[in-house]
């Protein structure tokens, strides 16, 4: 809409711009055009928008043939938004954006986000939706210009800290261009940015505890002059070894550091050396004959190399929500690294029982002791990887104490979501879930 369109339009569905909600409206169509080229959309994408308003960048997304889902808060906006643009591709949903529950945009293969956000919420919206691990691909994003670079900052640099790191992890920021007021009715106050957001390559990042890497990081940023050395002494007290180790000044601060080295510090901050110096080779399975009769043992090694049929354990926890626990596999597993699995899983050790072995896998994993029934065995197969699988279920609420050299996150889902993420995506979860999936569907 041009300038006078929008002004015309807002009189008539009787809407005055609140400054509390971020309503300003983009009336630059060249530059609503451009934003959404960035997102190259077609067909095969579900788009999120944030803030929608009066639809400057929903028809140029819906032209490109993408389903849309537009959140907006307002309800005379969310109302104009469904007249001006009917039809099956766009979803309006009338509700505030912080309590929309990303966790349901696994459903959807591929998965964009665009958005004008408000500023006042901006970082609680980014915080929300970058959430990892997240089922967006990309992020094309109007922020406060403040915002953008703190986003997009380098070590070094007054932009750079806290928020940076936590959302440079596991994204990669780019900042592409400043956006004056007078694109925007009313014109705020400060200038905006525009930013793209894409998720980091599998590996690209060295392996890190993010729980332990958001603490240091929030921690060394507290006092920004300080030292890092003093700040951090409670995790890290070889602090002279540790600064040595990561490359980097021992009387550095927190601005100091790249990326790498924030990870490398919280590497050498680990606790959990007893997790992570276990050595899977070494572990002994029990090796059984078609009908699971054990005839024997061997090394995890020869059992995969060899296609040894096997046993194995499966637990699905439930919440009192009814929501199951998904564990994303650690990605130096040597099988299926990065992808979804059961709340917990793992071999039977030679010598011992389905029973044992769920109980034992479940507090080595998650660090939870809970009563467990039976549900379903599975036969081996190629699927399940040569495994006889005993299914179990078992509720608790959490929250976890993750092994971390096992697992690197976990969330709860509704049921019915992991079944269309099954669907949607089945790339994402390791294939001995889907089949414990299944037989868990079937057996309820």
């Amino acid at each position: 809409m041009k300038l006078s369109e929008i002004q015309s339009t807002l009189r008539e569905i009787r809407v005055t711009p609140v400054k509390t909600l971020g309503q300003n409206f983009l009336h630059d169509q060249n530059l609503a055009r451009w934003i959404v080229a960035r997102a190259e959309l077609n067909a095969e994408d579900y788009v999120v928008e944030v803030g929608p308003g009066l639809g400057a960048l929903t028809g140029f997304a819906l032209a490109s043939g993408a389903r849309v889902l537009a959140i907006e808060k307002d309800a005379r906006l969310a109302e104009f938004l469904r007249q001006r643009f009917p039809g099956e591709h766009l979803e309006v949903l009338h509700e505030d954006a912080l309590r929309f529950d990303a966790r349901t945009l696994f459903v959807h293969p591929r998965v964009k986000f665009i958005g004008n956000l408000p500023y006042n919420i901006s970082s609680q919206l980014l915080l929300q939706f970058t959430r990892y691990p997240s089922p967006i691909s990309l992020w094309l994003l109007m922020l406060q210009k403040e915002m953008a670079r703190r986003l997009s900052a380098e070590p070094g640099t007054k932009d750079y800290g806290a928020l940076t790191l936590l959302v440079q992890l596991h994204y990669r920021v780019e900042y592409l261009r400043t956006v004056p007021g007078s694109v925007f009715l009313p014109p705020p106050d400060v200038d905006s940015a525009f930013i793209k957001i894409t998720p980091r390559k599998e590996g690209e990042l060295g392996h890190s505890d993010p729980e332990l890497f958001a603490k240091l990081v929030r921690l060394g940023f507290t006092q920004r002059r300080k030292q890092l050395g003093k700040l951090l002494r409670n995790y890290i007290p070889d602090w002279d070894i540790a600064s040595q180790s990561c490359g980097f000044d021992d009387k550095a601060r927190a601005e100091e550091l790249s990326l790498e080295q924030w990870i490398a510090l919280s590497n050498f901050a680990t606790t959990n050396s007893k997790l992570a110096s276990l050595d899977p080779a070494a572990e002994r399975f029990a090796v059984v004959d078609a009908a699971d009769n054990v005839i024997g043992d061997a090394l995890r090694s020869e059992v995969h190399a060899n296609n040894l049929l096997h046993r194995a354990v499966h637990i699905l926890l439930f919440n009192d929500a009814g929501e199951l626990f998904l564990q994303k596999r650690s990605r130096l597993k040597d099988r299926h690294p990065g992808v979804w699995d059961s709340s917990a899983a793992g071999h039977v050790d030679a010598g011992e029982e389905y029973d044992l072995a769920a109980r034992r896998e479940l507090q080595e994993e998650l660090g939870a002791s809970v009563a467990l029934q039976r549900v379903a065995k599975l036969p081996a197969s190629e699927r399940t990887g040569q495994e006889f699988i005993w299914l179990y279920r078992g509720r608790a609420n959490g929250p976890f104490q993750l092994a971390r050299s096992e697992i690197e996150c976990g969330e709860f889902f509704e049921p019915s979501v992991v079944s269309r993420w099954i669907e949607a995506r089945p790339g994402d979860f390791a294939p001995g879930f889907i089949e414990c999936w299944s037989a868990f569907q079937a057996a309820a």
